[in-house]
């Protein structure tokens, strides 16, 4: 497939993504593809580990593809988006609870599902030029692919913060987070991934890391922690607009322009996850409760519209001119009944 190079060299099952004018979008076809590679070499004893990188220096992936998702949507089928998201969530899981190391290469943007594929194995690996980001509720939906799992686990208010304004995070601001482990700077890259293929030997990662330069989020955690305490998005809007002081202005700003249904369920959505002993299928099943309804009941296809196909930038949300009600948020999240996240060994 050209869009991916999936091959094994040395120890080491290799998946490159190669979309790199795309900017390593990923496609359906890509997510079968890994999937199917990642089954192969579970069993297989020649692969000790897998290493997971990308063409270019711009991203490593910086989400999904979702013209198609777009096209078949406005006409009316629901089916396509509704599969690609069920076998995307089966892979992230899968890369999730694979028996084997797993380790990735994330420089440029990793963002939305490049965090699904990048950011759940167990070595993440970030750069100078890495940018983290959960942007979906720009374009109506809610951080998926496993996300959610991630905000849920960060530490204080972080996790609302980063869902609801998809803030990018270069290196230190991603290990802070959990969404990355060790900061080596790329040039390094090469002749590490050649070390890794040869000897499978995963210390080399640790001996080589580096201390990152600076973040943004260490510094903003308390003015975050107090206004994104909240137990529903009313309540964070509340916060954020009795202050006045730069950080307020500018998150209120951030989040006037997002879709307000999707924020209310990601604030949702974090806090039932943190709130139990969650696991990354329960946060896929939560997900996808949400964007198996996204196109039908949600705003997904007004903000794919309004950012990417007619770039007016003029979304018409549901609940602009008014707080989201709590029902809302109940419907888009509530069970699926027999359309619900399935995983291989229960169906």
């Amino acid at each position: 497939m050209s869009d991916i190079h999936i091959r094994i060299e040395g120890r080491a099952g290799r998946i490159t993504l190669t979309r790199e004018k795309a900017l390593n979008a990923l496609s359906y076809d890509m997510c079968l593809a890994i999937d199917a590679a990642l089954r192969d070499w579970a069993t297989d004893d020649s692969v000790a580990l897998v290493i997971l990188d990308a063409a270019g220096d711009k991203a490593f992936c910086a989400g999904g593809d979702i013209a198609e998702l777009y096209e078949t949507g406005t006409k009316g089928d629901f089916a396509y988006g509704r599969n690609f998201w069920r076998d995307e969530y089966r892979m992230n899981a899968r890369i999730f609870e694979y028996p084997k190391p797993v380790v990735s290469f994330l420089q440029g943007f990793t963002m939305g599902g490049g965090v699904g594929i990048g950011c759940h194995g167990t070595h993440r690996i970030v750069c100078e030029s890495s940018r983290i980001s959960m942007p979906e509720c720009g374009i109506g939906l809610v951080p998926d692919v496993g996300g959610s799992l991630l905000l849920a686990l960060a530490p204080g208010r972080l996790g609302e913060y980063l869902g609801t304004t998809g803030h990018r995070m270069g290196a230190a601001d991603a290990i802070l987070a959990g969404f990355a482990d060790h900061f080596i700077p790329q040039a390094q890259w090469p002749g590490l991934i050649a070390d890794l293929q040869r000897t499978g030997d995963l210390n080399l990662l640790a001996q080589m890391a580096e201390t990152p330069p600076e973040g943004q989020l260490e510094a903003m955690r308390a003015e975050i922690d107090a206004c994104f305490a909240g137990e529903t998005l009313a309540d964070i809007l509340t916060v954020l607009t009795a202050r006045d002081d730069a950080f307020a202005r500018s998150t209120l700003k951030t989040l006037s322009r997002h879709a307000p249904l999707s924020l209310a369920c990601t604030v949702e959505m974090v806090h039932r996850l943190r709130a139990t002993n969650t696991t990354m299928r329960r946060a896929l099943d939560l997900e996808y409760r949400f964007t198996h309804r996204a196109m039908e009941q949600g705003d997904l296809l007004e903000g794919v519209r309004a950012l990417i196909i007619d770039k007016d930038k003029s979304p018409k949300w549901q609940y602009a001119e008014a707080p989201v009600p709590a029902v809302a948020v109940s419907q888009m999240l509530m069970p699926l009944g027999p359309d619900a996240l399935t995983f291989e060994e229960e169906e």
